[in-house]
């Protein structure tokens, strides 16, 4: 009887995450133009447990943000395509941030408060977090070599994709996968 059960659990199991890994296929499909560099994981990695810093200093982690889909985007003040970038993650924010869904901003090594601030200005964004990792432990913690990375996290807190580079966020594309991550995730 134990044996049916377990057989009847583990089938539920597989099932479910051959539905899960199907859907982040047709997800995958949705990518065009620079959104192809966002690459999806066959199953989701889990995230290494690194703190960061709140703007104010105090030490945090991406627990916050648990049930979410988030995309974590590591970038520094001094990384022309960030100046780019960040205001099209700025505008995914305005569109789909709420309970779902939320971009993380992290600025990675030697970042001044007053520089943070004063790129974020200067780019007109105002609705993403000002969090820093001065010493690069969350940043090397995740393996991100250069800058900008992007990784896309499940409600769960693990990766399911990543992007080297930058990319046009608010692009067609992006909003697509954006939602359909939410509709699939939920």
């Amino acid at each position: 009887m134990a044996l049916g059960r377990l057989t009847a659990l583990y089938t539920a199991l597989l099932l479910g995450a051959s539905a899960a890994l199907a859907d982040i296929g047709a997800i995958a499909e949705l990518r065009e133009g620079d959104m192809r560099k966002l690459i999806f994981h066959r199953a989701p990695v889990a995230v290494p447990e690194a703190a960061f810093e709140s703007f104010g200093g105090e030490e945090m982690d991406l627990s916050p943000y648990d049930g979410r889909i988030v995309v974590l985007n590591f970038w520094a003040t001094w990384c022309a395509p960030c100046r780019k970038e960040i205001p099209q993650l700025s505008e995914l924010e305005a569109e789909f941030g709420g309970e779902d869904f939320a971009v993380v901003t992290i600025a990675t090594g030697r970042n001044p408060q007053a520089g943070m601030t004063r790129f974020f200005g200067e780019i007109g964004v105002d609705n993403l977090p000002l969090y820093r990792d001065p010493r690069q432990n969350m940043a090397r913690a995740m393996g991100v070599l250069g800058l900008p990375v992007t990784v896309v996290l499940d409600r769960d807190g693990n990766e399911i994709a990543r992007m080297q580079g930058d990319a046009d966020w608010a692009s067609d594309s992006a909003k697509a996968i954006v939602a359909a991550l939410i509709e699939t995730e939920s």
